[in-house]
């Protein structure tokens, strides 16, 4: 197929050269149906803009990222940040320009920083969402009135209208998991599940996996308790004090959430790391140590990293090459041992940005 310019794509839909520029960049100025029209007309023909070109004409940023996600856990979203501003760099030249305002934590009220970013004239934003009931408006909101492309990265929110979610598919990762265990522990066992907030859609689908799997892989198994920790550690390490003292003869936990450091002290504290099977979600060099000593047996991998590459490269894609969202993208999930262990980015030497330069 010939590739067309902007002048041949104008003449195809029928408007000024000026509107599709407008269309293309995502400005208020054209309506929505216009601009519907030119995307496709422009992905039907294969339209790729010069983007050096591009970039040099502008003169200025032109893809404007907002980026809230959380700080805590750091284990995991040090390397999704990683990954948003290793791809962002590759773009500079093209004019991505990232705007960061993070969070404390996952489920921390992020009205106020999501609104900010709106305001501040960003075109797509990349989002970790906590409470769907308080984003799920600030989406609507975003896509709808402000015409700004939102990605959810880690944790989908289905309620509301984001262009894309970028994760591991989270019934999946439950399921791996419990498949996992029924293999790591006798029939009959009883095991618990250490969870997030089981409001968040893919902490819910975690559990819900895993509960739906471990039931008919493990004969009479049972789960005999979902803790919420909150994404906190010292909550999280507390109530799991309290379920190894209420139940005596478990003999797994799954950990959904990367917040499995509290778990494991908890564990090898009270003297029964030799009894209980431990499968955990991720890893870090902090967890390295339970895995030599076989508190944790596995964890699933989720990419943090990955997710943040690709999060950035479609925006790119969308904002300089028309190219549509895909609803929903879903990676891969790796399964972590401890021979493996050396093999994933985050033992890997590479050089490192320290976190006080993105705060």
């Amino acid at each position: 197929m010939k590739r067309i310019g902007v002048r041949e794509l104008a003449k195809l839909a029928n408007v000024s050269v000026g509107t599709v520029d407008r269309a293309l960049h995502g400005r208020k100025e054209v309506n929505e149906q216009t601009r519907k029209l030119i995307l496709r007309i422009a992905a039907e023909h294969g339209y790729t803009p010069n983007l050096t070109a591009r970039a040099l004409s502008v003169g200025r940023a032109n893809v404007r990222i907002g980026v809230c996600i959380p700080k805590e856990i750091r284990y995991f979203y040090d390397q999704m940040r990683d990954g948003i501003f290793d791809e962002a760099r590759h773009f500079e030249h093209v004019g991505v320009e990232l705007i960061y305002r993070p969070v404390k934590r996952l489920g921390s009220k992020s009205a106020t920083t999501i609104k900010s970013l709106l305001n501040d004239n960003i075109r797509a934003l990349i989002l970790v969402p906590g409470d769907p009931i308080e984003v799920a408006p600030l989406i609507e909101i975003a896509e709808k009135q402000r015409n700004v492309r939102v990605i959810c990265l880690a944790t989908d929110d289905s309620l509301s209208c984001r262009s894309t979610a970028i994760s591991v598919e989270p019934k999946l990762n439950g399921r791996l998991a419990a498949e996992l265990m029924a293999k790591f522990v006798p029939r009959s066992s009883k095991v618990a599940i250490v969870t997030g907030m089981v409001a968040t859609e893919d902490n819910g689908r975690k559990v819900e996996g895993f509960s739906e799997v471990f039931h008919a892989e493990c004969r009479n198994g049972s789960i005999v308790q979902v803790i919420e920790g909150h994404e906190d550690e010292e909550e999280t390490y507390n109530k799991c004090v309290q379920l190894l003292r209420k139940h005596r003869d478990l003999s797994g936990i799954y950990i959904s959430t990367v917040n499995c450091i509290p778990v494991c002290k908890a564990i090898r504290e009270s003297g029964r790391a030799e009894g209980i099977r431990v499968v955990a979600t991720d890893l870090f060099a902090e967890a390295v140590p339970y895995f030599m000593d076989n508190t944790l047996s596995a964890s699933i991998y989720q990419n943090p990293y990955r997710q943040g590459q690709t999060a950035v490269r479609l925006v790119v894609d969308h904002v300089l090459h028309a190219k549509a969202f895909p609803p929903t993208i879903y990676l891969n999930p790796a399964i972590i041992m401890r021979s493996n262990l050396n093999l994933f980015r985050e033992l890997q030497p590479h050089d490192r940005k320290t976190r006080s330069e993105f705060e």
